[in-house]
């Protein structure tokens, strides 16, 4: 019983069937593996920097990219894992390759970072909101130090937002778990 259930999964996985109900077989491209480093395990910030471009790889693995999309990611991947830089230079590698497949999938399959919007309507509600609420209550009451106290009101009000918008995304399943 178990040999049936390993053999119908792994035939699922390589075969699909088209319009007209015959079954295709499709090669199936994959994101590769980052390559371990034994050199980072003295610094905590690049170990972090680089688990969390694993887990973002990971997390791609999941969905369905289209083989341009694989290709380009795996392109990235590869300049990594042949790279022989370390410490600042090998954080900047990581920070470059992880930002140019973030803008790719955004861009291309419309897939949003966790927290994306929350942080970037953070900073917009502070500027859109705040900051002309604290200037009405500076003018209204005389006392331009009242300044301030729109800029709260704002951070809440973006923060709201952007959390709307990031639950929307999620509920979608666009979101893919990067910071």
């Amino acid at each position: 019983m178990l040999n049936q259930k390993v053999i119908a999964i792994l035939y699922t996985t390589s075969h699909k069937r088209d319009v007209s109900g015959q079954l295709v077989k499709k090669n199936i491209m994959y994101i590769i593996e980052l390559k371990e480093r034994q050199d980072i395990s003295t610094h905590k910030s690049l170990k972090y920097a680089y688990s969390q471009f694993d887990i973002l790889l990971k997390d791609l693995r999941k969905k369905e990219l289209p083989e341009d999309i694989i290709q380009s990611i795996n392109q990235n991947v590869k300049e990594i894992n042949s790279s022989t830089e370390t410490d600042k230079n090998l954080m900047k590698l990581l920070n470059k390759e992880q930002t140019q497949i973030l803008r790719l999938v955004r861009k291309e399959l419309r897939l949003i970072p966790k927290n994306h919007y929350t942080f970037l309507w953070m900073a917009l509600g502070i500027a859109v909101f705040g900051l002309p609420t604290g200037i009405i209550y500076g003018k209204i009451s005389g006392n331009m130090g009242l300044l301030s106290l729109g800029l709260p009101i704002g951070l809440g009000i973006g923060i709201m937002v952007g959390m709307w918008l990031d639950s929307k995304v999620k509920k979608e399943g666009r979101q893919i778990n990067a910071d």
